[in-house]
C-alpha cells in the first residue's frame, strides 16, 4: 500500500528542467508526477521534445507564449493564469514569459520523468535566453 503525501511547493527549486525553467518537485505516483514550474520574467526556454512522456500544464501566474509543433500541426498560443495545455509524446515545444513577472505552471507528467535523457533539444521559433 502507498503512502499518503502530502507537501507545499518549496521555496527553492529542486533542478533545472532540460528546457532552463525552474523546477519544484511535488508527490508523485506510480503512474504521474507533478511538479510546479517557473520561467523567470522575460527569458525563453530551450525548445525540447519528449520521448515517451505526455504532459499537461496549468498557468498559475504571469503572462506570456508556448509555441507547440506536431508533424504539420504548429501553434503559439497566448497563456496566462487558468489557462490549461497538453503537450503530447514527440511534440515540440517552447515557452517565454512576455510579462514583468515570472510565468509559473502545474505541470502533470505522465507516466513520471524518467530523467534528463527524456528530453531531446529541437529547433524553435524563438531564441533562447542564456
Amino acid at each position: 500500500m502507498l503512502k499518503f503525501k502530502t507537501m507545499r511547493v518549496p521555496e527553492k527549486y529542486d533542478d533545472i528542467a532540460p528546457d532552463n525553467s525552474e523546477i519544484r518537485l511535488l508527490p508523485s505516483m506510480n503512474r504521474g508526477g507533478i511538479c510546479h514550474c517557473t520561467l523567470p520574467a522575460g527569458k525563453t526556454s530551450l525548445a525540447t521534445k519528449h520521448k515517451t512522456v505526455e504532459e499537461i500544464w496549468y498557468f498559475l501566474e504571469g503572462q506570456g507564449e508556448l509555441w507547440r509543433k506536431q508533424d504539420s500541426n504548429e501553434e503559439t498560443t497566448k497563456v496566462n493564469p487558468g489557462l490549461s495545455i497538453t503537450i503530447p509524446t514527440g511534440t515540440q515545444f517552447q515557452f517565454r514569459s512576455t510579462s514583468n513577472d515570472a510565468l509559473c505552471f502545474i505541470c502533470v507528467t505522465m507516466p513520471p520523468w524518467p530523467g534528463p535523457e527524456e528530453a531531446v533539444k529541437v529547433q524553435g521559433t524563438w531564441e533562447p535566453s542564456p
